[in-house]
């Protein structure tokens, strides 16, 4: 079920109503039995995964927390982290290995028989496996004390807002408020509405109308002039932009209209003046979780910078998608840090003796942090690096460059309008704050929330498009 359906708005609108009805555990069960529903719409036959895995680190967490030697502790976990990665590893890896050991082994001359399964890949189940590896990793640090009822445990891992495509919601977060009633509000209703509508905004209106130009220069890439390949890298840029902080706003907004919260998961990432800065604001719930269990564990900022950085970031790629190409995405990223990191010690004192203008000075670093990422999105969407080669290419290929040969040009001219739009609504946020704006104004509220409906009934490209982390 995704959330830009019919399907999904009559479960919206069923689930509500009957949410604030309840109380007590019967309101947990409810939540329980929605989120079942929702995940199981797309394939049943997976319930069965996520129960087991629900169950199993329930187990192993009230284990944990019973433990009381050190040995048995460190058994328990490593328990959890072996059962929660060998699950994500064969749905979603084992084809992936397979295929590339197969390559490895005929390219030294020997003729390996496939072994490749025809699996198919749970929808969210990196998502909720690292949400559910974060619970067991957290009381055996002993910063949280294991959850005594399954159904509340369940509900937090399964709970449908986020539960496909996050944010990746932490247990000492997300499991407190699920201990409470909250009861109907008329300021979280609007609030959640309009974060809600802008999701939506962004994926239908922004996401979905630049999809087709970037999928037609994807899908041939020689069939297209140079102008028109630099386009569809700045398009697909927001693209996947809008598509993933759509549902991400989507998500937070139910759940704030629902009485709880979820943390922020992109904060004008496009506006990031240096590759920390961009992972700091770009999938949060993912960067947290890689700092704070993979990159600090490994060492973080006191030994081996460099290579924990790389490794956290090659991680970080091949998390995305079982393909190479997410590997060297991951790879670009690890480097864009490194380099940062030396350009720090060694540029950063001498660039602030140049006689430029602040505001110069950070145009061109913003500039060059999304030319650089936008370059890096080439391989990210690229099934192959042979199509990632011809975009890269093509956009670098003689006399291409002329206006006229555009293709589509309204579609492009709508996808320019449509991102400078975006842009100018996240420019003036950073410096107005409307989420404090709409909160202290109820007729602003309404206003911005009729002004966003209208530009989605006139504007979007309605075709239930999956989102794209679906896949992930």
């Amino acid at each position: 079920m995704i959330f830009n359906s019919l399907t999904f708005l009559v479960f919206a609108l069923l689930f509500v109503p009957v949410y604030f009805a309840m109380k007590g555990r019967s309101r947990l069960y409810w939540m329980l039995g929605a989120s079942y529903l929702f995940y199981g719409w797309w394939d049943w036959r997976f319930l069965g995964l996520i129960a087991f895995s629900t169950l199993a680190d329930f187990a192993l967490g009230k284990w944990l927390g019973a433990a009381s030697s050190d040995e048995r502790r460190r058994q328990l976990l490593w328990g959890s982290v072996v059962l929660n990665l060998g699950i994500l590893g064969f749905f979603k890896y084992f084809n992936f290995f397979a295929d590339s050991l197969e390559v490895l082994l005929s390219s030294l001359g020997l003729n390996p028989s496939p072994h490749t399964l025809q699996i198919i890949l749970p929808v969210g189940i990196s998502f909720y496996t690292f949400q559910s590896m974060s619970y067991t990793i957290d009381i055996y640090r002993r910063e949280l004390e294991p959850e005594q009822d399954v159904v509340r445990y369940a509900t937090f891992v399964a709970f449908w807002p986020q539960l496909v495509a996050g944010p990746i919601v932490r247990a000492a977060d997300f499991l407190p408020q699920l201990s409470r009633d909250a009861s109907w509000q008329w300021a979280a209703f609007a609030s959640g509405m309009n974060r809600i509508m802008w999701g939506f905004f962004k994926k239908v209106v922004v996401a979905d109308s630049l999809a087709p130009f970037v999928d037609q220069c994807w899908e041939n890439p020689a069939g297209f002039t140079a102008v028109n390949l630099w386009i569809a890298v700045f398009f697909y840029a927001f693209q996947i932009y809008c598509d993933f902080s759509g549902y991400s706003d989507i998500a937070i907004g139910f759940a704030r209209m629902l009485g709880f919260h979820f943390p922020e998961n992109f904060r004008t990432p496009y506006f990031s003046r240096d590759f920390s800065e961009f992972w700091a604001r770009w999938h949060r719930s993912l960067s947290g979780w890689l700092r704070d269990y993979l990159y600090i564990p490994l060492g973080g900022k006191r030994h081996h910078t460099f290579r924990n950085l790389m490794v956290t970031m090659l991680l970080g790629g091949l998390w995305h998608g079982a393909n190479w190409t997410f590997v060297f995405w991951g790879f670009l990223h690890g480097c864009y840090l490194i380099i940062q990191r030396l350009g720090q010690r060694f540029l950063q004192p001498a660039l602030g003796r140049l006689p430029f203008p602040a505001g110069l000075l950070t145009g061109l670093q913003i500039a060059t942090v999304f030319s650089l990422t936008s370059l890096a999105w080439i391989w990210f969407r690229s099934p192959d690096f042979g199509t990632a080669a011809g975009i890269l290419s093509g956009m670098f290929k003689s006399g291409g460059f002329q206006v006229a040969s555009v293709m589509n040009k309204f579609l492009v001219l709508k996808g320019m309008l449509l991102i400078f739009a975006l842009l100018a609504v996240e420019a003036s946020d950073l410096r107005i704050g409307w989420g404090s704006q709409l909160q202290r104004r109820p007729w602003l509220q309404i206003t911005a929330l009729a002004a966003i409906c209208w530009a989605i009934l006139l504007l979007g490209t309605f075709g239930s498009n999956a989102f794209i982390y679906f896949q992930f």
